[in-house]
């Protein structure tokens, strides 16, 4: 895998071109991307100045932003204060808020495999005290954030084992300091997909920091620019270290595209 470029000159310069695009996409993770960490996820917001780069890039001429979070939908539109004419994909690509219109059409079956995976983790949740399980529409999150390395080894273990011993077929995803069980298997890049073709974008911006974003890169094509977000492996072409750093990135897009 080739290291992506931390050289704020290449990156200058490929936003240079990306702004250049006839219509754009970008599509933007929320947690650690937009907002830092926080032991309570209730609790965290997008840094103002990303923010205020967001608004001004939703703002331009032939430009959509759309977050894209492993959030459920309704958890991702309270955290982030996102206009409703802001497009939202939540449940890592199940649930999608589009041209105002929410879409979450699980089947009679698979809310049933969501309920019998729910009440397993449950079970292992009331084992491990500092493990938080989150119930999602398509899914669940086993949160270990508080927990020490052991405990969350030992959590994430016993997860696994119930989770699959519940529905074997369960797509099973890791991330910074969770996992993520859903019973429909779309990714992130099956999301940014859907968004090129449904708005006909001719480029791509995608910035993300977890495992679950590297779906999205694998999907950019030549003219995109993808943002890792902090250290870890990754396909995308560029990295900064930190959600303070992509503010500047976002930044300059905007004055970028809004200037074309």
């Amino acid at each position: 895998m080739p290291e992506p470029s931390t050289d704020p000159t290449a990156l200058s310069s490929a936003l240079e071109t990306l702004a250049a695009a006839p219509r754009l996409l970008v599509a933007l993770d929320f947690d650690g991307t937009l907002a830092p960490f926080a032991d309570d996820p209730a609790q965290v917001g997008a840094l103002p100045g990303s923010w205020a780069a967001v608004l001004t890039l939703q703002r331009a001429r032939d430009t959509e932003v759309v977050l894209v979070s492993g959030r459920p939908l309704e958890g991702l539109a309270r955290v982030s204060h996102a206009p409703e004419d802001m497009a939202l994909v939540g449940s890592h690509g199940v649930e999608w808020r589009v041209d105002g219109h929410a879409e979450a059409a699980l089947t009679e079956d698979e809310h049933a495999r969501v309920a019998r995976v729910g009440a397993a983790l449950d079970e292992v949740g009331a084992r491990f005290p500092d493990v938080v399980v989150e119930h999602k529409p398509a899914g669940h999150g086993v949160h270990t954030r508080r927990a020490s390395a052991e405990v969350a080894a030992a959590a994430n273990a016993a997860a696994h084992e119930a989770a699959h011993r519940a529905d074997p077929e369960v797509l099973e995803r890791g991330g910074k300091d969770i996992l993520e069980f859903a019973v429909r298997h779309v990714t992130k890049g099956d999301a940014v997909d859907r968004l090129r073709e449904l708005r006909g974008a001719d480029a791509v911006f995608f910035a993300g920091d977890d495992v679950t974003d590297e779906d999205a890169f694998r999907v950019l094509r030549d003219g995109d620019v993808g943002v890792k977000v902090g250290e870890g492996d990754t396909l995308a072409g560029h990295r900064v270290a930190d959600p303070a750093a992509l503010t500047d990135v976002l930044k300059q897009l905007g004055r970028l595209r809004a200037t074309r």
